[in-house]
């Protein structure tokens, strides 16, 4: 098994997975924390993004977008922990769990990219300005998709020829 140095696809998930963890735990599901467990630096950090990006999704969240910010801490949080591991010791289990990861990441910030862009009130350059933190999550997980469901398809006719020829 080549180390994780030499897949230089996983290594980038590996990276993707290690930064992801923090922003969750930092910025993405804020407002789950009581406020007594807020630490100051997350409010600033907060505050700044609001600030800079005016964000509607972090200004008055939407029930749906709610809904996103508890599915990253009980499904995206414990699979980006679990993959750090499974992308360090090549798990045979990875292109299943990515590929699950990579359509509930790709549908769920389409519709977030969808949704910003319907938004009155916001000049061309602030959804541009918007766009460059969504849309690489979208690339992320468009191309991690199909890599995973290429892998996936790969081991499966693998498996087939290796059944047909035992007469299987």
């Amino acid at each position: 098994m080549p180390s994780l140095l030499h897949r230089k696809r996983d290594l980038t998930y590996f990276i993707f997975f290690l930064l992801h963890i923090p922003i969750v735990f930092f910025v993405d599901i804020y407002p789950l924390y009581p406020t007594s467990l807020r630490p100051q630096f997350m409010t600033t950090l907060r505050q700044w993004y609001i600030t800079t990006y005016r964000d509607a999704f972090f200004i008055a969240p939407p029930a749906w977008f709610t809904m996103y910010v508890w599915m990253e801490l009980f499904y995206h949080v414990p699979l980006s922990v679990w993959a750090l591991g499974a992308l360090w010791r090549d798990d045979p289990k990875l292109p299943i769990h990515l590929l699950i990861y990579a359509l509930q990441t790709a549908v769920t910030t389409a519709t977030c990219i969808v949704d910003y862009l319907s938004w009155s009130g916001y000049e061309t350059k602030e959804k541009v300005e918007l766009g460059k933190l969504y849309v690489p999550y979208l690339m992320v997980s468009v191309f991690m998709g199909v890599d995973m469901y290429t892998r996936l398809d790969a081991a499966l006719s693998k498996r087939q020829v290796s059944g047909s020829k035992k007469g299987n």
